[in-house]
């Protein structure tokens, strides 16, 4: 894996545990797509570090399950 994704996985992962950020949002604060972040979040970060790859992962779920939630907002 190139150095610049590396980085990139762990700066998405940084900022969605920070902010307990949705996929969408985290794709739209750094241009990329929800392919990718959602990519990055799971398998990509796995590689590189699995303890930080479960904590996102649990972010993740979460707002998986809350996403009917804020559709009506």
């Amino acid at each position: 894996m190139k150095d610049y994704i590396k980085e990139r996985v762990l700066e998405l992962a940084e900022y969605i545990l920070e902010n307990k950020a949705t996929v969408r949002k985290t794709a739209k604060v750094y241009n990329v797509s929800k392919s990718t972040v959602h990519k990055d979040g799971t398998e990509r970060l796995q590689q590189i570090h699995p303890t930080l790859a479960k904590e996102v992962r649990t972010v993740l779920e979460v707002n998986k399950q809350e996403r009917h939630i804020r559709g009506g907002m």
